[in-house]
């Protein structure tokens, strides 16, 4: 996308997702101090005048040698972790493959997916040791899953792929050791949208199909997810937030047009799409519990493409539906009061194993 994303804890919104709330700041270089030749010659060690010969050699070796006279060297943090299984193709596609950490317990475990976001533009699974660790160490597997993207083929391509890999992975739980009643999801941007949109849809399985996998089905025990789209119709989204919120690619790519003046000349042919793919319009009492986190930026309307985007009012609006209705529904806002649950890692750990 070429924005950067939040990060909630567990759920990433990513450098891959690449930077989709944009909300870098420039840094200011200060000049470089003036230091005389003298200054230039003089070893940085021997500077302080209360220095002594012995410090100054100790100190020296220790810089040589790499270890600290009262200090042992601590294992670096792997930041890696290999999947039990990786590159698991779920369809037909070459990016439609999933990774996957298999956690040791008693008995199946319950399940964690994850939903890269990137505006359904960019975007991978892949995932660092401190993503799935946390949830392993809790005997609560991990799967993370790619998808087609909308420069390759627009909705309902990302979301039914999706869909259609928490079908394949329940159709793995014998071999995976996966307890189906206990699959939760999470994600950042267009992972979030994806996540809330399987949260709160009909089933998608097909009995009758003669494919075991669309037999599955794709309802899910509950999501955690930050700044997530909770609709996608420019009609919609537009008088919640702003004109900015529609320079975000997402909106026009979202329905195979390069522009969003395109997207809104031809809005009636797409109109099906975005009401379709908005979570916010499949919200019914009954559907599993919700977390949504958002950044603390409320400044209507929003300030451009990214703010926008990620903006707070998704939650808000969705949540008042939530309430609405009746759906549990957890609304984090940064510098806002804090709702039940502090986090979603806190969360989905009480999804997952209680």
């Amino acid at each position: 996308m070429g924005l950067a994303i939040i990060r909630s804890d567990d759920v990433q919104v990513s450098g891959r997702e690449s930077g989709v709330l944009g909300y870098n700041q420039p840094h200011e270089i200060s000049p470089p101090r003036t230091r005389s030749r003298q200054d230039l010659l003089r070893p940085p060690l021997i500077e302080s005048p209360n220095m002594n010969r012995f410090t100054f050699v100790v100190a020296l070796a220790c810089m040589l040698t790499g270890t600290l006279p009262a200090q042992e060297k601590q294992p670096p943090t792997p930041k890696t972790l290999a999947p039990t299984h990786a590159g698991v193709s779920y369809g037909d596609h070459e990016m439609n493959v999933i990774d996957f950490w298999q956690a040791e317990g008693d008995g199946p475990r319950p399940l964690l997916v994850y939903i890269h976001g990137g505006g359904w533009i960019g975007g991978d699974k892949n995932r660092n040791a401190r993503d799935v660790q946390p949830y392993l160490d809790k005997g609560i597997s991990y799967a993370a899953i790619n998808y087609r993207l909308t420069g390759i083929a627009p909705l309902p391509a990302p979301v039914h792929d999706a869909a259609k890999a928490i079908q394949f992975i329940r159709s793995k739980a014998a071999e995976w050791n996966i307890r189906k009643d206990r699959i939760a999801l999470t994600g950042g941007s267009a992972g979030a949208c994806t996540s809330m949109w399987i949260l709160c849809h009909d089933d998608l399985a097909d009995p009758n199909s003669t494919d075991p996998v669309l037999r599955e089905s794709t309802r899910v025990t509950a999501a955690a997810v930050a700044a997530g789209q909770t609709s996608i119709d420019p009609k919609v989204i537009e008088p919640w937030l702003g004109e900015n919120v529609l320079k975000h690619n997402m909106i026009n790519m979202a329905v195979g047009e390069k522009t969003i003046e395109e997207a809104l000349a031809n809005y009636d042919d797409h109109k099906a799409l975005y009401v379709e793919f908005s979570p916010y319009n499949h919200v019914s009492k009954g559907d599993p519990p919700l977390f949504m986190s958002y950044g603390g930026d409320m400044s209507l309307p929003s300030k451009n493409a990214g703010h926008g985007i990620h903006h707070p009012v998704y939650g808000v609006k969705m949540k008042e539906k939530c309430d609405s209705v009746g759906q549990e529904c957890h609304l984090l806002i940064s510098g806002q009061e804090k709702p039940q649950y502090a986090s979603a890692q806190e969360f989905l750990m009480d999804k997952l194993l209680n």
